[in-house]
């Protein structure tokens, strides 16, 4: 199977490269239908994008802008957040009759190509690069290919829960993400498979560690303090600390059978910074997932 990218993946690789090294190279480009990426200068007041093309002028007309572009307005919103971002065309027509050559250019083209030689060919199981797009509330969209976009479930995000996908992800951001199926419309994604069961990640702390941890939720009972991306503990509840915020906490204690991890919040402070990704799985397939510990209570998996 051919690979297909997010957009940006393309743009600096030695093959794009070669296809505007010269008008002849963009003709060979033409006549073999080959996806190339350039930069988005601008959006015309008729939603047409103009495209940095060496020897003459790239134009991507409205209509062939995006696979959602159709009688709805609203979906022009696809073609304004490209300006000044990397995008995908295939030359579709030259015209040299003018001063400089204008070349007619179309992303959906390229992305009907990806649709119909890659996402619908997508397999469960199958894991592939994503870049992320924007962020919701529900979920964070990612482009899957040619600017093809997916959307990751909040509840898919990770097994340590979030308030909002930006706890996790950033815009921009390239990450991995595990198919869960797909039909005509779209490819339905997951993520928090690739991070990891809790014992591969408890593995990774040790008893009378102190280490730097997340907030997430503060209870009568306790403070819940994430120490990785799928991995969270109970911490001893303490006066002043609130969601959010980063805390030191001493590991007092790993319970396996349980997937239980005490700990004690020794500060809490205000930061920015997110828990890095940790990958156990970033390539090939999974048909089987289990989170959970064999002795546990409760059993996680996810099957594809």
């Amino acid at each position: 199977m051919k690979r297909y990218l997010p957009e940006g993946h393309l743009y600096e690789t030695e093959t794009n490269s070669e296809h505007f090294k010269s008008l002849e190279a963009l003709e060979e480009a033409y006549r073999n239908r080959i996806i190339l990426e350039r930069k988005a200068l601008l959006c015309t007041a008729g939603h047409d994008i103009i495209v940095d093309t060496p020897f003459g002028k790239g134009i991507i007309p409205r209509e062939e802008g995006d696979i959602s572009i159709g009688c709805d307005t609203s979906k022009d919103i696809s073609l304004l957040t490209r300006v000044g971002k990397e995008v995908c065309f295939k030359i579709i027509s030259i015209d040299k009759s003018g001063s400089e050559p204008v070349f007619i250019l179309s992303r959906k083209e390229a992305q009907l190509e990806c649709l119909r030689e890659f996402t619908r060919r997508l397999c469960p199981g199958q894991i592939i690069p994503a870049r992320v797009t924007h962020l919701e509330q529900f979920g964070a969209f990612v482009d899957i290919g040619c600017g093809i976009s997916s959307l990751i479930p909040i509840d898919a995000i990770s097994v340590s829960r979030i308030s909002h996908p930006s706890d996790r992800f950033s815009k921009g951001q390239d990450i991995f993400a595990v198919v869960k199926g797909c039909d005509e419309e779209r490819v339905y994604l997951s993520h928090k498979e690739l991070l990891g069961s809790w014992q591969e990640n408890a593995d990774r702390f040790a008893v009378g560690e102190t280490v730097t941890g997340i907030v997430r939720s503060v209870e009568d009972y306790g403070i819940f303090v994430e120490l990785a991306p799928n991995l969270a503990g109970l911490a001893e509840f303490k006066e002043g600390v609130r969601p959010g915020q980063a805390a030191s906490v001493y590991i007092k204690a790993m319970i396996p059978d349980k997937m239980k991890i005490k700990l004690i919040i020794v500060d809490s402070f205000e930061s920015s910074e997110r828990i890095p990704l940790h990958y156990f799985i970033s390539s090939g397939s999974i048909k089987k997932w289990v989170y959970s510990t064999e002795r546990a209570p409760k059993s996680i998996i996810s099957e594809f």
